[in-house]
């Protein structure tokens, strides 16, 4: 291996967008000092300040600055500035208005006395005057137990909504957060580091995309006729409408593995192409490897996108080059065996759009001859319904490729197994789970997890309990099952996502499932256990192979947290598709067989909305193939149509 020349390393900057906010010092969340002051109890609650373990101690007295650093640790809390604001903050910014409603409504509550004795019971009395105490001055302990008894509540359901909410935001900026330095005070605890070398050797200077994109956040109604205007774009402005409006042969909306493909052939072939993209344009040396920016930056809303009834999370890419920028390394072709169900009464003339800059006053009115929407499943339905389009598919069918983790502890005294958890690729190896027809059942993987992630989707079982499981974080590793997915979902408002899994997806995630745990634990992991709400977890050592599958016979696909079931726990999703299906006839898709609308002459879709059906893997090759199959016959279309001219 070549040896890297020291004097070719520079500490790595990063752009300043995926670099953080640092301390603002003042907040939009609108929630009131009562509020807050219950909020801060609870984040408290959910990582108290600790005395350090006499055993950690002791492990940890020939290394003084491990040492310190656990001390520092445990001795941090969740209710010192600024975590309260930022989870505030977060909850207002990202959360769907349901959640932040109960939220609200349960902070409120436990403000006053009369509140907190309604939602946490008789834990809240004491034997002094006035005998109940509000919630922020109960006592730890019994704080605790309220939030345990919060997290397995069946009936009130809305207790344990706040509870998630509030849980996953509050550990996600505790493990995030940085300072001025871009550094976390935890990190050195969890064995956490972040690279912030750079070999500039090796650093690519080029920005492929910059001379041909125009920021309109930068641009102001003088200045973005002359950007439009020296790009080659013909450019006429209408006064009665205030807008202006530019002539090109097609407009792509979205930049991801369809529109960026879509967008590549059609420029090929000719064609004055315009791509919209709200997301930003990021090249690698602009990568920080900060976790919270960069799910900012690079994911639809920030990662923090819940289902309507909060059971699965879901990453979707939102940057130039959409979900191929942030997951461009797992391709992985369509099984043969996933590849049944392949299959005009209006003229779209363009799109309109609105910059969010207010130095542009004008709408901007794009004239196209084809208007491709490339916005992803998640977006694409509600850009067409809010166009005016009717068919009954649009936004129907949606695929999610549902994920269940489970986790294995290796800890460092295993020297033959090396690494850290965030360190190797984003994905390296796929496992297929088999029936006992020779059908896939589900597909296993290994995910890349930064502690913000971690802290998210770990369950939450005692303060000391979380805080004992992080500092094993680097050397916990995770599997996933993956299932394509035989139940559908919806969405046809933007953020709003309803989902069902089929009783043959739960069976398929159940199954793998336990072969994840039964891999975790022939790979030597001392502790095995999934994401359930209880913290379901095996110690391995010496185990016997019928302990063993008395345990995984436990395991199972559980509900969601607002499903009404003694467990639950909280699934994932980086893939989605068959949101705008192609069908042979109206009836059976939101679009044809090459991708154009049925009501719309000259609109198509070119993203994963347009699949008939779940891939079962990764889709993005699949999206990208079929992107360039339908634009190379829209560019064919085009050529004959100006020929006949």
């Amino acid at each position: 291996m070549e040896e890297e020349n020291p004097r070719s390393m520079r500490k790595r900057e990063g752009h300043p967008l995926l670099r953080g906010e640092k301390n603002k010092g003042t907040y939009s969340h609108g929630l009131s000092s009562f509020e807050i002051q219950s909020l801060s109890a609870m984040c408290e609650t959910l990582i108290p300040s600790l005395p350090l373990d006499p055993e950690l101690q002791i492990r940890s007295v020939d290394n003084p600055l491990r040492q310190e650093a656990l001390q520092s640790f445990y001795s941090a809390s969740g209710s010192q500035k600024p975590i309260p604001d930022e989870v505030a903050e977060m909850i207002m910014k990202r959360g769907m208005l349901h959640g932040v409603i109960i939220v609200r409504l349960v902070l409120l509550m436990l403000s006053t006395r009369l509140g907190t004795l309604l939602l946490c019971g008789s834990l809240c009395f004491v034997k002094e005057f006035p005998f109940i105490k509000k919630f922020a001055d109960i006592s730890l302990e019994k704080r605790e137990k309220i939030l345990q008894k919060w997290s397995s509540e069946r009936y009130l359901i809305h207790l344990r909504v706040a509870f998630v909410m509030i849980k996953t935001i509050c550990l996600y900026i505790f493990f995030t957060q940085t300072d001025q330095n871009s550094e976390n005070p935890a990190w050195d605890a969890i064995g956490y580091r972040v690279n912030t070398d750079e070999n500039s050797s090796k650093t690519q200077k080029e920005r492929p995309l910059e001379k041909g994109i125009i920021e309109t956040k930068h641009e102001t109604d003088s200045t973005i006729v002359q950007s439009l205007t020296r790009k080659g774009l013909k450019v006429t402005e209408d006064l009665e409408q205030n807008v202006y409006k530019i002539e090109c042969d097609v407009v792509v909306v979205g930049s991801g593995s369809g529109g960026g493909v879509a967008a590549a052939v059609l420029a090929s072939s000719g064609q004055k192409v315009v791509v919209l993209e709200k997301g930003n344009y990021f090249v690698p040396q602009d990568y920080s490897c900060q976790e919270k920016p960069s799910y900012d930056e690079l994911y639809e809303s920030g990662a923090f996108l819940p289902t309507f009834d909060g059971k699965i999370m879901i990453l979707a890419g939102s940057t130039v080059g959409g979900g191929s920028a942030v997951n461009w390394s797992a391709c992985i072709k369509t099984p043969s065996s996933n590849k049944s169900g392949r299959a005009r009464k209006n003229k779209c003339l363009g799109v309109m759009a609105i910059a969010l800059n207010n130095n542009i006053t004008k709408k901007l009115q794009i004239h196209s001859k084809i208007t491709i929407s490339a916005c992803g499943s998640l977006l694409t339905p509600p850009l067409m319904i809010n166009s005016g389009l009717r068919n009954p598919n649009i936004g129907k069918n949606l695929r999610l490729h549902p994920v269940l983790f489970a986790w294995g502890y290796f800890p460092e005294s295993m020297t033959e197994i090396k690494g850290k958890k965030f360190e190797g690729g984003i994905i390296t190896s796929l496992h297929k789970v088999m029936s006992e027809k020779s059908e896939v059942r589900a597909i296993i993987e290994t995910p890349i997890q930064g502690p913000g992630g971690f802290g998210v989707v770990f369950p939450w079982v005692s303060g000391r309990d979380m805080k004992d499981r992080m500092i094993k974080y680097s050397r916990t590793a995770h599997l996933f099952a993956l299932v394509r997915d035989h139940g559908s979902g919806e969405v046809k408002v933007k953020g709003r996502i309803n989902y069902n899994l089929s009783s043959l997806d739960k069976e398929n995630l159940k199954a793998g499932l336990r072969q994840a745990l039964r891999i975790l634990v022939a790979a030597g992991a001392v502790e095995v256990g999934t994401h359930r709400e209880d913290g379901q977890r095996i110690k391995c050592k010496g185990i016997k192979e019928e302990e063993l599958e008395e345990f995984l016979d436990t395991v199972t696909a559980v509900g969601g947290p607002m499903s009404v079931g003694e467990h639950w726990s909280l699934y994932s999703s980086a893939h989605q598709m068959g949101s705008c299906r192609m069908g042979a006839t109206e009836k059976e898709g939101g679009v044809d067989e090459n991708g154009e609308s049925w009501e719309a002459e000259g609109l198509f879709v070119c993203d994963g909305s347009i699949l008939p059906n779940a891939t079962g893997v990764n889709p993005m090759i699949t999206i990208q193939s079929t992107a360039y199959c339908l634009s190379k016959q829209i560019a064919v279309s085009l050529k004959k149509k100006k020929l006949s001219e």
